[in-house]
């Protein structure tokens, strides 16, 4: 029997609200149909935007205020944002200028928390306020000795070792914005590293990804972040050698709030 319709609907369309992926799209012939061809363009240019787009640094750092902990904002040797999708190795060491002001806050701590713009400023700027409400106070809760936050504008995941190296913190944990996807512009990663120092590898660090409302939500991450904070300073070490085991149900009766 002919088929008038001039769009034919995918039989899975019924699945698409349980996904943010690119599924039932449907079809006008053979080509997408008017609506999905917009909406992947739509997309695509949110991606492009929260590579290219500048953190909102002021934004940013006046929703830290309310941790009363110092904030120091540091920028790379990639001074703008166009050398720094050119050059990732200019994203992982500080200027001159930031490391001088990161050697008058040298001390003895714990963990130091190093916000980084990374793929994704608009990342940082949407969830990395509500994700340290949470956060924060379970650091202190266990009093853990906490360096100054830094916020680095132009930062790649590694910019957490130089840091961590200069403040003499035991391990730092870089909340950095992700390579965006077509569904999601706006995901958050974290970086766990034990001894931070310069010229460390990837197999050295421990990830936890896409943080956000439609993701990972922050209680969860939150949770994970204590989980490898406390493991790793106990054991000493952090990446390949320390797994996820927080399923054993040892950490699922901590409560948090938000």
């Amino acid at each position: 029997m002919k088929n008038d319709k001039p769009v034919d609907d995918d039989p899975w369309m019924s699945l698409r609200k349980y996904t943010k992926a690119r599924i039932a799209l449907g079809r006008a012939g053979a080509a997408l149909t008017t609506a999905e061809l917009l909406r992947f363009r739509l997309d695509h240019a949110r991606a492009r935007d929260a590579v290219l787009k500048d953190m909102d640094l002021s934004a940013v750092g006046a929703s830290l205020g309310k941790y009363h902990m110092p904030v120091l904002e540091l920028m790379t040797q990639a001074g703008e944002r166009s050398e720094y999708v050119r050059r990732p190795d200019l994203g992982r060491r500080l200027s001159r200028e930031s490391c001088e002001l990161l050697k008058k806050h040298k001390g003895d701590y714990d963990v130091s928390l190093v916000i980084a713009d990374g793929l994704s400023g608009r990342a940082i700027e949407t969830n990395v306020a509500p994700f340290l409400d949470i956060l924060v106070p379970s650091l202190l809760a266990g009093q853990y000795t906490l360096s100054p936050l830094c916020i680095v504008r132009q930062g790649r995941v590694a910019i957490g070792d130089e840091i961590g190296s200069i403040l003499s913190a035991k391990l730092s944990a870089v909340l950095i914005g992700e390579r965006p996807g077509l569904s999601s512009p706006d995901s958050m990663g974290i970086y766990i590293t034990y001894g931070p120092r310069p010229g460390l590898t990837d197999e050295r660090r421990n990830c936890i990804s896409n943080i956000r409302p439609e993701g990972l939500g922050y209680s969860a991450a939150a949770l994970k972040l204590m989980y490898f904070i406390g493991e790793s300073l106990r054991r000493k070490l952090s990446g390949v050698q320390l797994k996820d085991e927080e399923d054993n149900g040892e950490f699922r009766s901590l409560d948090f709030k938000g």
